[in-house]
């Protein structure tokens, strides 16, 4: 059974490169105040029309995907000719900056402030340059921290995105959203995400921490909350941070930057 499936596959992904080839570019897209973000663009070979993109921005890697892979991930899209761009967000991975967990939306009145919306903006202004073949026209998707992200980039948008279509994005992290649900605050996951995300530029391993495979009995063991900085963090993990400092003020947030206001 499982041969047939792999043919089947095989034969999808045939069919669709049959319809459409691509070529693989890595790009550092150049943002307003000087960071530059690490792009996959995925552009069709053929230049016989112009084509739209499709944007999706990251904070857990682009990979190191190939164009056969894609093509037989996304086939419709890609035989629609979809000029696929796949964007690691400030501070992660290969891309430079520094990286901030849910960045909050800017201060519109400080013209020098950069947030999600101003590097989307940016990106596709880039895009729009410097792709050839491209018809003036994006569109962006994402589930979960990529779906938050679609969102943010659409808060401002820049005159050439189209359309947003964003998966379970989270919205309200006191009620029912990833770090508190219905006001209790998840402590397992709410440290180790925060651990998974800001102790590196890429996916930190947190069973270098928590080294058994009962968390719970971890925990107990651990004694106060305070000795995950002493013995283990520093006070380097800023989402951790607040979360012990001012945890009821995410109440209205839903972000690292909304407990400071």
């Amino acid at each position: 059974m499982r041969v047939v499936r792999f043919t089947l596959f095989c034969l999808v992904a045939a069919a669709s490169l049959g319809a459409q080839q691509y070529t693989r570019t890595d790009e550092m897209v150049s943002t307003r105040d000087g960071a530059r973000l690490y792009t996959q663009v995925f552009a069709p070979t053929s230049t016989n029309e112009k084509y739209p993109f499709l944007l999706i921005r990251t904070p857990y890697g682009t990979g190191n995907l190939d164009s056969a892979r894609l093509v037989a991930g996304l086939p419709e899209l890609a035989a629609e000719g979809f000029i696929f761009v796949m964007q690691d967000i400030r501070g992660r991975f290969k891309s430079e900056g520094q990286f901030v967990m849910l960045r909050q939306p800017r201060d519109p009145k400080d013209k020098s402030a950069i947030d999600e919306s101003t590097d989307t903006y940016d990106t596709i202004d880039w895009l729009l340059k410097h792709v050839p073949n491209n018809n003036g026209r994006v569109g962006m998707a994402g589930t979960s921290y990529g779906a938050w992200l679609t969102v943010m980039g659409a808060l401002d948008p820049h005159p050439a995105l189209k359309a947003a279509v964003q998966q379970a994005s989270p919205a309200d992290m006191w009620i029912g959203d990833d770090f508190h649900h219905n006001g209790a605050f998840r402590l397992s996951y709410g440290f180790e995400y925060a651990y998974r995300m800001e102790s590196s530029k890429e996916i930190s391993d947190v069973s270098t921490v928590i080294d058994r495979f009962d968390v719970y009995d971890w925990y107990l063991k651990l004694g106060p909350l305070s000795n995950i900085d002493t013995k283990y963090t520093h006070h380097k993990l800023p989402t951790w941070n607040d979360f012990q400092t001012i945890p009821t003020t995410m109440r209205s947030g839903n972000g690292r930057a909304s407990l400071r206001g």
